[in-house]
Parts: structure tokens; sequence; C-alpha cells
């Protein structure tokens, strides 16, 4: 018999191992990168929901922008509705950020020119007509015209804050030798501003505004006038219009909700369809509203006092910061009670039955009381922010 049939079988070798530093060097440095890549995202969401809030806040005490500003509230509802998911709700916000760090980076950019120009200021008050102001002045206008180029620049790469605070001079060499720059340049600022759907949201606003209104408008109305008769008549003519506006108060947040998911301004007025979801879904629906008219409980607080007209805008982010959150939840319960074919038990019906009625009745007390505590007087009882424009319609 051969010899090698009698030697015994050896196991192959084992792999040679690699160093765990090599093998651990380009994966760390893999998850390393992706870890970064996450954080930088997650900021960049942050930025853009602050730039989107800024952004609502000041179209919200422009007349006229204002639709927009509750367009986009509406369309917040819509779409959670629509999809069930509150994550949803946070449209545009990556865009946003774009208009966000382009407006923090030209001011970053332009501190040099504002420096320069407060020594060429200086220099003309204590000797005008010098040779130093002169030369400051010249400084000044070479420093501008850089400036501006420099924005122009970093707008044109993407807008985000890297690009301002480098300039990369050589790749703007490069960019004017591209034969289609401005043809680009032009193709990306259109598919920009139309992805922004201004005028979609500018004419779901005015349609959501009218419809609020057609609500608002007789309880609120017998209010108003019932805040001009004596004593007596007052609290007689206020008990059927604080009761109209219950009942309005405890749908229309979901009518408005439901009319953004369809799209159609008759669903607006589809009271029995309000009606026919809250069974399905009473403890959302409740949640919703609790939260809706408690946010805006505090609104007609910043009304005590004139708001000065520079300063309007900031009591206008809180009035999208306390909104936005009660549409998102609106369109939740909206959807919830989409996804579901049957009414729930009674129990939790008749719970949610009875604790919409405080909630409402708070709301409705704190309306009533507003006319004698805000500033604009009788006139304040236009102003309702859960419904309508997410600013004092009377501070516009």
């Amino acid at each position: 018999m051969s010899e090698s049939l009698l030697m015994p079988v050896l196991p192959p070798p084992p792999p040679a191992e690699v160093p765990a530093q090599v093998e651990a060097g380009p994966v760390a440095a893999l998850k390393k990168r992706g870890f970064l890549a996450w954080v930088g995202s997650a900021l960049d969401w942050v930025f853009g929901f602050v730039a989107l809030i800024a952004l609502l806040a000041a179209c919200s005490v422009i007349p006229v922008l204002n639709f927009l500003s509750l367009g986009y509230l509406l369309h917040v509802s819509g779409t959670v509705a629509r999809t069930g998911r509150l994550r949803d709700g946070f449209i545009g916000v990556r865009k946003a950020s774009v208009i966000g760090t382009v407006a923090a980076g030209a001011w970053l950019v332009l501190w040099p020119a504002r420096l320069v120009a407060g020594f060429w200021r200086d220099a003309e008050l204590v000797a005008p007509g010098s040779g130093v102001a002169r030369a400051w002045h010249v400084g000044l206008i070479v420093l501008t015209v850089v400036t501006f180029l420099h924005l122009f620049w970093a707008g044109i790469r993407g807008g985000r804050l890297w690009h301002f605070l480098w300039p990369q001079p050589l790749r703007f060499r490069r960019w004017l030798r591209e034969p289609r720059k401005f043809g680009k340049l032009q193709d990306m600022l259109t598919n920009y501003v139309l992805g922004l759907r201004l005028p979609f949201y500018f004419w779901l606003g005015i349609r959501g505004f009218i419809g609020a209104l057609v609500w608002l408008i007789v309880p609120v109305g017998i209010l108003m006038v019932a805040t001009r008769l004596p004593v007596g008549g007052s609290l007689l003519l206020s008990l059927p219009g604080g009761l109209l506006l219950f009942i309005v108060a405890i749908h229309l947040p979901f009518l408005q909700a439901h009319f953004a998911e369809t799209g159609r301004f008759r669903a607006i007025f589809e009271l029995r369809e309000i009606r026919r979801l809250f069974l399905r879904a009473p403890l959302a629906f409740w949640l919703a509203l609790l939260t809706t008219l408690l946010l805006a409980v505090p609104l007609y607080l910043l009304k005590i006092e004139l708001t000065p007209q520079e300063l309007a805008w900031l009591p206008s982010v809180l009035f999208v910061l306390f909104i936005f959150p009660a549409r998102l939840l609106t369109g939740w319960a909206v959807g919830r009670a989409r996804r579901r074919e049957a009414p729930r038990h009674w129990f939790p019906r008749w719970v949610a039955r009875l604790g919409i009625l405080p909630v409402a009745l708070v709301y409705v007390l704190v309306v009533y009381f507003t006319p004698y505590l805000s500033w604009n007087g009788v006139l304040s009882l236009l102003e309702q922010h859960a419904f309508l424009v997410p600013a004092p319609l009377m501070a516009l």
C-alpha cells in the first residue's frame, strides 16, 4: 500500500489572522463617517424646523401672506390624516433649512463689510474727506463687491453653511468657464421655487379661512352684539352665542382637517362625517381637541397689551409653535379614525364626550371674557387663533 495512504489526514491550516487594527480601521472609519453624516443630517433637520417656524411666523404677520401660513398648517393636518403618521406632517423642513442657512450664512459673511463701513463712518466724522476716510471708502466698495460675489457663489453651490465659510475660488473660476452655467442656475432656482408650492398653500389657506369664517360668523357675531347691550341683555344673548361657539369649537378643527385631506371645499361642512369618525377614535379626538383649545388659550394673554409693530413677529412665533402640534394631532386623530371600520365600545365614547365638555366650556369662557381683557376690545372676538390665521388679525 502506498505510504501516502497510510499518512493521517490533517485538517487544512486556519486562515491567517488579520491584525485587529487592520480589520477594524476601514470599518471604524465607515461607521464614523456614517455617524457623522447622521449627526449632520439631524442638525440640518433641526435647523430646518427652526427656520420653518420662523418663516411661518413671518408670513403670519404680513397681510395676504398669512394665508400661506394657514394653508401650510392645514396641509399638515391633511397629510397626517391621509398617512396616519405624525412624522409626515413636518413638510418642507429640508427646503426651509436651505433658506435658513442662506440667511445665517449671509449674516455671517456680511460682518466684515459692516465693520469696514463703521470704520469709514468714524473716519468721516473725525476727518471728513481725508485720505484715510477715502481709503476706507474704497476698501468698503471692494469688500462689498467681493462679499456679494461670495454670497452669489455660495448660493449657487447649494446654500449650506459650509459654502459660506469656505468660498473655493478655484472652483468658482472653473464654473465661470462652463458653457450653460446660467441656464443650469435658472433651472435650479425654478425647481426650488416650484417645489415650495406657494400657490397651493395660498389657495388652501384662503378656502380654509373662508370655511372657518362661515362657521364662526354667527356665534362670534352674536357675542359681539351682546357686548354692546346692558348687563341683563348681554347675559341673555351671550348664552345662545356661547352655545353655538361651543358646538363649532368641538367640530371645526376636524372639519378643517377633513377639508385639507380631501381638497374639497364642501368637506368643511360635512358635519355628519366628523361625527361618524369620532365614534371610531373618540379618545384620539378628545386628545386632539384638548391640545387645540388648551394651546389656544395662552395666546389670548398675549393680546392684553398692544404689541409694537416692529416686534409683532415675536408673539407670532409662539402662535405658530402652539398651533403646529395641534394641527398634527388633529390630522392624526382623523387618520386614526379612517383606519378603523367599526365604532369603538360605548365606554370610551362616553368618556371622550364627557371629557370634551369641560375643555370646550373653558375655551368658550375665555373667548367670552376676551373683549374685556384684550387691547382691541370687541374686535378681538374675530381673532380665533385655533381656526383662523396664526396671528392676531387686528395687529396686522
